[in-house]
């Protein structure tokens, strides 16, 4: 229903990264291999990234598909960053089509993306919804599923949970009330966390550097899947990968 990526390590042109890979986010927008629910993702789509010094991320978003906007494509030719969240949508029916709707979702230093969709959307996740503070529902971004998950999360991590922790903890208590597809992406700038949760999740190492992705963007041999229900953590150094059905909160936490 998406497909979404995050990139840590040297700085470089958004465009390289997302742009010019021979299945980079904008190939995945029209032509995705790896994407098992849907056929496009031609229903907006957002990219967040950091500049030095700044720990609050900017933000590029639109409701139209990625090969349509050319404006983004000046924007991403000349903008490097060392850390970059991305995603292209391909929106469930009846969810807000506007590009509120479109991750990135931000909040402070964090970047959220979530991939999947939520059964039975709104009823079914009533109760976790009514366990917010109602600051927090107010101050949701769309009416979608992931504008909803999005603050059960930022709930977890105001609690004091890690990125990993809010991750998951959300994941099972979604998952404890309906059935979902539950891929999220969250960084910081620092620090990868991700989920493998009902749909693909791959991530490649280099020097320095790390990219997690829904796919693949290029056919390097370097790619290893995720399987599913697992965590990913990862920084521009490190990568561990372990099933979230056997983590602890103090097993998650970095």
């Amino acid at each position: 229903m998406c497909r979404h990526l995050a990139y840590l390590g040297l700085a470089m042109p958004l465009a390289e990264l997302l742009l010019t890979p021979g299945n980079g986010l904008l190939t995945q927008s029209w032509a995705p291999r790896r994407q098992r629910y849907g056929t496009v993702n031609a229903d907006g789509f957002g990219v967040g990234w950091y500049a030095p010094g700044d720990p609050v991320p900017a933000r590029y978003r639109r409701s139209m598909p990625m090969w349509a906007d050319r404006t983004f494509a000046d924007v991403a030719r000349v903008t490097s960053s060392g850390a970059v969240l991305a995603a292209v949508r391909s929106a469930t029916p009846g969810m807000s089509p506007e590009e509120s709707a479109a991750a990135p979702y931000a909040h402070g230093p964090w970047l959220f993306s979530h991939n999947g969709r939520v059964e039975g959307w709104p009823h079914a996740v009533e109760a976790l919804a009514a366990s917010l503070p109602a600051s927090r529902l107010l101050a949701l971004e769309a009416q979608a599923d992931s504008a909803l998950l999005w603050a059960l999360v930022l709930e977890r991590l105001a609690a004091g949970d890690s990125a990993g922790d809010a991750l998951v903890r959300v994941v099972q208590d979604v998952s404890a009330v309906t059935p979902g597809r539950l891929n999220f992406l969250l960084t910081d700038g620092t620090a990868i966390a991700a989920t493998a949760a009902g749909d693909t999740l791959f991530w490649r190492s280099g020097p320095g550097s790390v990219v997690v992705a829904s796919e693949p963007i290029d056919d390097d041999p370097g790619w290893q899947e995720v399987p599913d229900n697992c965590l990913l953590t990862a920084t521009a150094s490190r990568v561990a990968v372990r099933p979230m059905s056997n983590l602890t909160k103090e097993q998650v936490a970095p």
